[in-house]
């Protein structure tokens, strides 16, 4: 589904708020919601890109690990071995990043940022400050902090 559309569907998901049900006390129901709230910005700006949430995150992981490996970006971003390669497929179609054979081993890739993906990479991590912000403008300094720890605890266990 391209970007305007998955856009326009979050615009309809969020003007369906009406909910009186068990729903309301659900934590993962508030979670997705929140998360569509958060992100309906970022998936605009990561648009212009043609990228997604997912290839944005593996941007951040493979700048800050240059050199790692498809399994460890797959085990990282929670995602299985084929995703990680169409994932990468489409970095390296636009650009971005690139697989260089490892010297020991080579059956191994190492992936690294392009000049390019290192460019884009800083702008999208300006858009996403901005837009993590913008969509959190409700909350108070000390309550995103806190937010943001209580997030953290659930997901590290």
């Amino acid at each position: 589904m391209p970007v305007q559309q998955n856009t326009a569907l979050l615009d309809d998901i969020e003007l369906n708020t009406a909910t009186s049900s068990i729903l309301d006390e659900l934590i993962g129901y508030s979670l997705k919601r929140a998360h569509i709230h958060v992100n309906k910005s970022l998936i605009g700006k990561l648009g212009e890109h043609d990228l997604r949430p997912s290839q944005f995150a593996a941007l951040v992981v493979i700048s800050e690990s240059p050199g790692l490996t498809q399994a460890d970006l797959g085990g990282q971003l929670l995602i299985e071995p084929p995703q990680v390669v169409t994932l990468l497929n489409k970095l390296e179609k636009l650009g971005l990043a690139m697989r260089v054979r490892c010297k020991p081993d080579k059956r191994s890739y190492g992936i690294f940022l392009s000049k390019t993906g290192e460019q884009v990479l800083g702008q999208l991590k300006t858009a996403a400050r901005d837009t993590d912000l913008e969509g959190t403008a409700n909350l108070s300094d000390d309550e995103r902090v806190q937010l943001l720890a209580l997030l953290k605890k659930l997901y590290r266990g």
